[in-house]
């Protein structure tokens, strides 16, 4: 935390994505940022130089998800996966169950197991009951 004298931190935004492990390099930080999926304190960013600091939520879209995170610290490095943890408090809303999903996933038709190409063997058994030879 800060003391009386002491101000804020604040980071870029492509930075913070980086050293919170949300991606994996700063250039896809940069390319997810451009694209619009980004928005601090709910306004809509594509700028990669937005400065960000304790305080601030980010919305975004990653992996099919939406995450909400309130900065609790701006960083200083890519640390271990327990320090990049310590920068976020994870206030996203509870992901939707399977069934609850968007219309085009549950068009989807399930298949068992084993319910794909048939193998070379089963094929030969197709042939030879339709009659045809190679």
């Amino acid at each position: 935390m800060t003391g009386p004298g002491e101000t804020l931190r604040k980071e870029r935004l492509d930075r913070f994505l980086f050293f919170s492990r949300a991606v994996k390099s700063r250039t896809l930080a940069q390319k997810l940022i451009e694209t619009g999926a980004i928005r601090v304190n709910s306004e809509r960013t594509d700028r990669t130089d937005h400065k960000v600091g304790a305080g601030d939520v980010l919305t975004m879209s990653l992996h099919g998800r939406i995450l909400v995170w309130r900065i609790l610290d701006a960083g200083t490095r890519r640390g271990p996966a327990s320090e990049a943890q310590g920068l976020y408090e994870d206030i996203s809303p509870p992901s939707l169950p399977r069934a609850e999903r968007s219309p085009y996933e549950a068009a989807i038709a399930e298949r068992s197991a084993g319910a794909g190409r048939p193998t070379k063997k089963e094929r030969r058994e197709t042939d030879a009951l339709r009659g045809e030879d190679d």
